[in-house]
């Protein structure tokens, strides 16, 4: 499953929850046992991050369709995907407004993934896919700074009520892209009391994950002018640009 990053550095968070890597499969994999238990795809990170070791999982694990169907386990199911139960269960107005989010949705294609492996931090011993933070705001900061600092690119804040694992792992791989998600949002975890509310979700895909590991040890993670005030902050800003003036 590829080489193993250091990702050490983020221990030094000391996090609530323990970050999660995440791995979509097409061959078994080596040395990691299956999971006995039957889960929703949401479910299985907070299984994780629970575990005192890696796990996968595959079709017959999930005890939520929206899962299988992500990954291109499965086939869609009619009568989500016309819209018919998010309606009914009093979260969209009709079925037409569900509707819009299976058109729309990420999903791998058939039979491209038929293992997924879930490990702890401190249990990742591959090169993961998709790296999974749950952070509270001070944190999230830190790598959201972490991630921008040298391109400037911009993070995204993207989710739906239902179907909230769409968001949570298929678009940021998909997209390439750092997606923050907000505990509390969304319909199952929310139904399943998952999570506590107000936690961020930052899922990290792979292709931006050593970026971030690198620049966390460049950067300052708590920059002064954090604890300055408005006054001192001002001040400083004016220097800046006279600063620069001067320069130009």
């Amino acid at each position: 499953m590829y080489n193993k990053q250091d990702l050490s550095i983020f221990n030094k968070f000391d996090f609530e929850f323990k970050p999660v890597g995440v791995k979509f499969l097409m061959t078994k994999p080596v040395g990691i046992h299956k999971s006995e238990k039957k889960l929703a795809f949401c479910e299985m990170l907070k299984e994780a991050q629970d575990s005192e070791d890696a796990f996968y999982t595959t079709a017959d694990n999930h005890e939520c369709k929206a899962g299988p169907i992500l990954l291109g386990m499965e086939e869609g199911d009619p009568i989500f995907e016309r819209g018919q139960v998010g309606a009914k269960l009093g979260v969209y107005e009709d079925p037409r407004a569900n509707r819009k989010l299976y058109i729309n949705m990420n999903r791998f294609e058939k039979g491209s993934v038929k293992y997924v492996v879930f490990a702890p931090l401190d249990k990742i011993n591959f090169d993961p896919d998709l790296f999974i933070v749950t952070a509270n705001a001070e944190q999230a900061e830190i790598i959201l700074r972490a991630y921008t600092y040298r391109t400037g690119a911009a993070w995204n804040a993207k989710g739906s009520i239902v179907i909230g694992c769409q968001f949570l792992y298929m678009y940021p791989y998909v997209s390439g892209e750092v997606n923050m998600m907000v505990t509390g949002l969304h319909h199952g975890m929310k139904a399943r009391k998952l999570f506590p509310e107000g936690r961020l979700f930052l899922s990290i895909p792979f292709n931006v994950l050593p970026e971030i590991v690198e620049n966390l040890k460049t950067i300052d993670w708590h920059p002064p002018q954090y604890s300055w005030g408005k006054e001192a902050h001002l001040k400083r800003m004016k220097e800046i640009v006279e600063e620069v003036q001067k320069e130009l």
